[in-house]
């Protein structure tokens, strides 16, 4: 019974998407779509999972359904916040949001999936942030707790779709069950090539939620999107990803989180440069200072780096060289490299990329141990993916 009703959801948005040329016209996102989810939403009390990301032709989500007199009851907050200008890793408090008096409820550190009391004063919970399209972005584990909580609450859920900008890549090893966190809740890769609402379908059809009840899930899919489109972010994801160049980064220096290295953090640059102090590759001098609101307690910071500048490097998809050149430098100090290896194993799924790279193996040697995995994904996914 869930899978039909998955089967005639994912069929609806397919002839959606089917029935428009795609070519030559401009994405739509799904929270540009009114026509289509405002039937959803008629006559019921509705609380949104949202954050800066969530516009509407240049007004936010929020303004845009309180406008068209939709009963919007609460804001369920991730990482970063409800205006995304909290650190990475930063508590995220409930609150009241001073435009529209609306409660803010966290979904990030203690309580990252609402008690069913929260959800008991509403029929619909609507989910509309941007992605960057990697296992370890906390946004898609704040989805799934919100998708396991409407289940348990008997609540309708909604995601309005937005295109993935690393959407070209799938890569990286299957999560292992034993590394499962918040930076890693699904046994997918790394990179996945998937939009939040074709792993909604997925995480649904697949049975990953934990709960005893049907989720009643829809989406409103990206019109006139394909996975070759090139899609530039227009308001910057988080703090730290502030242009596509560091979008396109980050899923090869992310595990530089786990090392003595900097990448940026505290600078104008994030995810654009990597440096140290004592041991370095390359001649790029910066100094990671506090910046409030993204970097307060940098790695390294007030101390002069050197290292190199990636501002214009084509570096695409998950590229380990990097991580690789950079413990072969502290190895030959005879200096520690990997500073948490356990955030590295949670970030990477799997303890076996660092435990290689330990052992000298090369990227692309590293890189062939989970090709097979991968190819197997692609085949899993397959059914759930909306766009061409």
């Amino acid at each position: 019974m869930q899978y039909l009703k998955y089967a005639i959801n994912h069929l609806l948005c397919l002839t959606l998407l089917l029935s428009v040329n795609s070519h030559a016209q401009s994405i739509v996102v799904g929270a540009e779509q009114w026509a289509l989810y405002q039937p959803l939403l008629k006559d019921k009390k509705v609380g949104l999972v949202v954050n800066q990301t969530s516009m509407v032709n240049g007004q936010h989500l929020v303004d845009f359904l309180l406008s068209k007199k939709v009963k919007v009851k609460a804001i369920f907050a991730p990482e970063h916040g409800f205006r995304g200008n909290h650190d990475a890793g930063a508590v995220v408090d409930n609150n009241i949001d001073a435009k529209t008096n609306l409660p803010i409820i966290s979904i990030y550190g203690k309580n990252k999936k609402p008690s069913q009391e929260v959800l008991t004063d509403l029929d619909v919970i609507l989910f509309d942030i941007q992605d960057v399209g990697l296992r370890f972005y906390t946004y898609l584990s704040s989805m799934h707790y919100m998708m396991e909580a409407s289940a348990d609450a008997n609540k309708a859920f909604i995601v309005l779709d937005r295109p993935n900008p690393n959407i070209a890549y799938v890569d990286g090893p299957i999560l292992e069950d034993k590394f499962s966190s918040f930076v890693g809740m699904h046994p997918i890769p790394i990179l996945h090539g998937m939009t939040l609402a074709e792993l909604a379908l997925m995480i649904d059809g697949e049975g990953w939620l934990n709960t005893k009840n049907t989720l009643n899930l829809n989406v409103i899919p990206v019109k006139h999107y394909t996975r070759s489109d090139h899609y530039s972010l227009p308001i910057k994801p988080s703090p730290n990803l502030p242009n596509d160049q560091a979008i396109q980064l980050y899923p090869s220096l992310t595990f530089f989180e786990s090392t003595y290295v900097s990448l940026g953090r505290g600078t104008p640059f994030p995810f654009q440069v990597l440096g140290h102090d004592k041991y370095f590759i390359g001649d790029f001098n910066f100094t990671p200072i506090s910046m409030p609101g993204s970097a307060m307690k940098p790695k390294l910071m007030d101390k002069a780096l050197t290292g190199q500048d990636l501002r214009t490097v084509d570096i695409k998809g998950l590229d380990l060289s990097l991580l690789i050149q950079w413990y072969q430098k502290f190895k030959q100090n005879d200096a520690e490299f990997f500073k948490s290896p356990n955030f590295m194993d949670k970030l990477a799924g799997t303890d076996k990329i660092r435990k290689m790279i330990i052992a000298d193996k090369s990227a692309k040697q590293i890189s062939e141990t989970w090709q097979k995995d991968v190819a197997e994904f692609k085949r899993q996914r397959k059914p759930y993916l909306l766009y061409q």
